[in-house]
């Protein structure tokens, strides 16, 4: 008997396959198998919380092969994903098997390798409970939320919309950014940028910082001026000079927020295809039978910790003294602290192991694996390297009382950014990667080249990023690093948020729904409070608090949130504002409104019913262009055929199945006819001619003689004047296959055609 081994998804167990014996067999849940029922809420309020599981609707006959598959292994083992919903699919599984939770072998592994996996095989531990309740309590108040609060924004708003804990905060922060977009008035300030030369006629930029009393801020033109008549008539004068050696230290290697950050700034991906491809790094690429088959690449990719471990960190410092040399390695290990709020389970995002250079397996991988992969590899790589060393020059320069700042630095020592270039270097005084370094001297008199006063308005925040957002949601503590990017892919699938470009816009859905929440269910859509949650949900992980309890506690207030709201829908108290356009009615000369209709979106007046004018909108809400001219009904083509029922001229129209012949005089007169064509070939039956119409379900032209039905001649296949050789009756020919035979079914002629006809 064999063991069994488990596992989420196809590809993660093809890659386990390839590191354990015959004595395994491998196979995949393809994700949860049970979970609350769709139709109903599922949670039995009034008995503890108890949640009813089914099984998930289309997994029944896998459940089927794999309890097959259990009872005749050897031994079981749940190989899912190491994290809280890894652990909840686990006691599913052993649930809908047949096996008891507490005995169920429970494997877990940061990374999938060979030597992870079989250390695993020889280490189960039991179902962790204490992680499975804190993904039920997840779940339940996800429901509960949904389930309970949606109808009222069906009565309210709009039907089929839904509530979410998290979701909701996560829109919460969208609509108020755009808020404050609204609400932001421009402030105007200038700059002043001097081009000087040195002795040595060699150009250096100087930004006007202030006068001898410190920093001053340029308001307004008449300021701007005022320093520019100053300086441009008096000298530029080097007044001191500092010259300093700066380390810049590498960042941490990536956590979940980090890489969504940087894969969406460096290489312009999504959220949701940042984490399907770390997924697919994960779970294992075929690496070549010279580099033995099937690997998985990179660590667990939901993360919040930077911790790595030792056997990575000693693998790092060979690759770096080896490859770069020996100064190019710190004089002690670098360690990074983890948030206080991390779930230190996992390690960082590293490369599984440093065998396998993005370069030299550039090939086995798709162009947006090879992306991400050189990225994480990139950071992991400098995360443990020495610091960089730049050259750093910042003089202060005095025209007239006024003072001017320039600063320059070059790389001493490159350090890390040999292999990771961050691409930030603001905090030096520039934005360029590196500017040259310009020798100049105290007391130095300098030549102007240009003053360049510019005008320039301040600008509110830009709208959130998906990146941006993520980072945002972290530093809040809302989410988690497995929920990141369901929260902004549900957002965007329920219509709350839409793209504009890279950022993330709330639609009028999204800030009316925003209203209603914060206003009927505050706490839900709280930061502090939602927060707070997520750290019960931790407790509960960490065994220090419990499922029945976090769950009632938040149950009491959420029912008399409820309650309220409930009352203030039914008796009318809740007033939501129509949707406003930039369309003017040109009849009222009031902005229109947009309205939902049997086909979609519309602009309509709202002093309707006195005006009734409505425009049709686009998919993205923006007036459809009107024709001016209606499209001209094509003329009927004449035939100079006489109708035999009525008279008239008989003509070509056209209809669903093609063209056809109808009388003219329709519709008094409904007589229609096939059009047909003459073929050259002559009816065997009576001598009239063979003609070409149409006929079956798919309307396949066939052959008939004219005088059909009074002459019952047809055939689907061509036919010829040539007789058969044999018999004498008419010879067919095939259409495709150019097989030429007689139409007597007793006569066995046929011959290949080769001649086109």
């Amino acid at each position: 008997m064999s063991n069994l081994v488990i596992v989420e998804s196809p590809a993660k167990a093809n890659t386990i396959k390839g590191y354990l014996g015959s004595g395994y067999k491998v196979t995949a849940s393809k994700g949860h198998v049970r979970d609350l029922p769709k139709s109903t809420l599922g949670v039995d309020i009034d008995n503890n919380f108890e949640a009813r599981y089914i099984n998930i609707r289309g997994k029944g006959p896998l459940i089927t092969e794999l309890k097959k598959e259990a009872k005749n292994a050897n031994k079981v083992f749940l190989a899912t994903d190491p994290d809280r919903e890894g652990e909840a699919i686990s006691w599913h599984l052993a649930n809908a098997l047949g096996i008891d939770p507490s005995k169920a072998k429970r494997i877990s592994f940061n990374e999938i390798t060979k030597s992870a996996v079989k250390a695993a095989i020889k280490n189960p531990q039991p179902i962790n409970m204490d992680l499975v309740n804190s993904q039920q309590t997840r779940r339940i108040l996800d429901r509960i939320v949904g389930y309970k609060a949606s109808p009222f924004l069906w009565k309210t708003l709009k039907s089929g919309l839904s509530a979410g804990r998290v979701q909701s905060v996560a829109t919460r922060l969208i609509v108020e950014r755009e808020e404050e977009i609204r609400a932001f008035v421009p402030t105007e300030y200038w700059t002043i940028t001097a081009q000087l030369l040195n002795s040595q006629s060699k150009g250096l930029k100087a930004v006007f910082y202030g006068d001898k009393n410190g920093k001053m801020e340029l308001g307004s033109k008449e300021d701007a001026d005022k320093v520019f008549d100053a300086v441009t008539s008096g000298n530029f004068v080097v007044e001191s000079v500092k010259k300093a050696i700066k380390n810049r230290n590498p960042a941490p290697p990536f956590t979940t927020s980090t890489l969504q950050q940087e894969a969406s700034r460096k290489l312009n991906f999504r959220s949701q295809k940042i984490m399907q491809i770390a997924q697919e790094l994960y779970e294992g690429v075929n690496l070549g039978s010279e580099n033995g088959g099937v690997h998985g690449l990179i660590t667990y990719m939901r993360t919040d910790s930077l911790r790595i471990s030792q056997e990575a960190s000693e693998a790092a410092e060979n690759y770096i003294k080896t490859k770069y040399g020996e100064e190019y390695y710190p004089s002690s290990k670098r360690f990074y602290k983890s948030k206080s709020t991390a779930q230190d389970a996992h390690e960082a995002i590293r490369p599984s192991s440093m065998k396998f250079d993005p370069d030299n397996i550039k090939k086995y991988l798709s162009s947006d694996q090879y992306k991400l992969y050189k990225l994480i590899w990139d950071r992991f790589l400098a995360s443990q390297m020495a610091s960089a060393q730049l050259n750093t020059v910042n003089a202060e320069i005095v025209s007239n009382g006024y003072v001017f700042h320039s600063s320059g630095y070059n790389v001493k020592f490159p350090g890390f950014l040999s292999v990771y270039d961050p691409g930030d270097y603001s905090e030096l005084g520039d934005t360029e990667k590196q500017t040259k370094l310009v020798e100049v001297s105290e007391g130095e008199i300098l030549k102007q080249k240009e003053v360049l006063p510019e005008q320039h308005f301040t600008e509110p925040a830009p709208r959130y990023t998906e990146a941006s957002l993520v980072k945002q949601l972290e530093e809040k503590g809302i989410g988690r690093p497995s929920t990141y990017t369901p929260i902004i892919t549900t957002i965007i699938a329920r219509d709350y948020v839409t793209r504009e470009g890279k950022s993330l816009k709330p639609t009028y859905l999204g800030e009316m729904t925003t209203k209603l929440i914060m206003e009927n269910f505050p706490d839900i859509i709280d930061y502090k409070f939602t927060a707070q949650l997520e750290d019960r949900l931790d407790a509960i992980e960490n065994g220090n608090d419990n499922m029945l309890h976090v769950l009632s506690e938040f149950y009491e207030g959420f029912k008399v949130c409820l309650a309220k709201a409930e009352e203030a829908a039914k008796n009318g108290e809740i007033d939501i504002p129509p949707e406003e356009t930039d369309i003017i009615c040109e009849h009222c000369g009031v902005k229109m409104i947009v309205k939902n209709g049997r086909y979609g979106k519309f602009a309509a007046c709202p002093n309707y019913p006195e005006c009734r004018n409505t425009k049709p909108l686009d998919k993205n809400g923006k007036p459809k262009e009107e024709k001016n001219e209606k499209k001209e009904t094509k003329e009927a083509e004449k035939t100079g055929m006489t109708c035999e029922i009525c008279g008239s001229e008989m003509v070509i129209r056209s209809g669903k199945f093609g063209s056809f012949y109808a009388c003219s005089a329709y519709p008094k007169c409904r007589n229609t006819k096939q059009i047909t064509k003459d073929t050259g070939v002559k009816c065997p039956v009576c001598g009239s001619k063979i003609v070409t119409k149409q006929g079956g379900k798919k309307h396949i032209t066939f052959y008939s003689c004219e005088k059909y039905p009074e002459c019952n001649f047809s055939s689907w296949d061509i036919p010829t004047n040539e007789k058969c050789p044999e018999c004498g009756d008419i010879l067919l020919m095939k259409k495709r296959k150019k097989l030429v035979y007689c139409r007597n079914e007793k006569c066995n002629y046929s011959r290949e055609e080769t001649k086109k006809d």
